[in-house]
């Protein structure tokens, strides 16, 4: 693994099968987001290059990488990868669904040697002081004590491994024109989101946090997901119509005093901003990369 500060551009993930990095927590009732067909389909999407971009210069082949959250698999897999036949990578979710979800991707991949278990980061099975890279792709924002996650994520690394994570910042993604359906959407799933005793603007916090696990920080930093083409505008903004409606959103609305009729506008407000040929999204993330002290 390398030193120095990684550089990228920014990315734009774009739709393919619905089998990928869905984030986990500590406990599986915690997950804002569910375990939907719609959640798993847009996770699907994500792959290593446009999530771990800030850390994959570091990658060695023969490297072990430790997955936490990882969902339907699409990201580990791609680490999977990277590291090759001499590296080895094991993910871990609470959540059943969205390992079988990555047990079926790896198998479509012809995947034998990455491993997918129902587990957390605390759980006694996962060997401490084991792995090169212990990974979180936006889970830090979905658990009630981040600063104490990644201490547990120092632990499971070998000496001189690196704990690496990276998480959205709701309050900081921007999008035009102005709707107020996405609006009200981005107040709902933040509300929700706090009640839980999650903090949904994880991305600005990731330096803070991981100082205050006693890490020592060695990359802090930023970058983007756009959707700024038709096809790209189009497929995310009926991507989170369908999952306002159908997914756990709905229930997490209605937990923090959404009406059904206000859903389903903050549903229809997706679909008119998609279909707009001016639309632009932006979500920024937060980026850490990290040793112990």
């Amino acid at each position: 693994m390398t030193a120095g500060p990684p550089s990228h551009n920014a990315s734009e993930p774009q739709p393919s099968s619905p089998s990928d990095s869905t984030p986990t927590t500590s406990s599986p009732h915690a997950y804002s987001h569910g375990h939907h067909a719609s959640v798993l389909a847009s996770h699907g999407v994500r792959t290593a290059e446009d999530s771990c971009a800030y850390f994959l210069d570091r990658l060695r082949p023969g490297d072990r990488v430790l997955d936490i959250g990882c969902g339907p698999g699409s990201i580990t897999l791609d680490l999977a990868r990277r590291v090759g036949p001499e590296g080895s990578v094991v993910g871990i979710d609470a959540a059943a669904p969205a390992v079988d979800a990555a047990r079926a991707a790896a198998r479509e991949r012809g995947d034998v040697r990455t491993r997918f278990e129902v587990a957390d980061a605390h759980d006694p099975s996962v060997e401490l002081d084991a792995f090169d890279v212990v990974h979180a792709h936006q889970v830090l924002q979905h658990v009630t004590d981040p600063v104490g996650l990644l201490r547990r994520m120092a632990a499971l690394c070998r000496p001189g491994g690196l704990v690496v994570a990276r998480d959205a910042d709701y309050g900081a993604m921007t999008w035009y024109p102005p709707a107020p359906g996405l609006d009200a959407w981005r107040s709902a799933y933040s509300a929700a989101a706090r009640t839980l005793g999650h903090q949904p603007d994880a991305g600005r916090r990731l330096r803070q946090w991981a100082n205050a696990a006693g890490l020592s920080v060695v990359w802090a930093g930023s970058s983007t997901w756009t959707y700024a083409t038709e096809a790209a505008t189009d497929w995310w903004g009926r991507t989170q119509a369908r999952r306002v409606r159908e997914s756990q959103f709905a229930q997490e609305a209605s937990r923090v005093g959404c009406s059904a009729e206000e859903i389903e506008a903050m549903a229809a407000g997706w679909e008119d901003w998609a279909a707009d040929p001016d639309a632009w999204f932006a979500m920024v993330h937060g980026e850490i990369i990290a040793t112990r002290a």
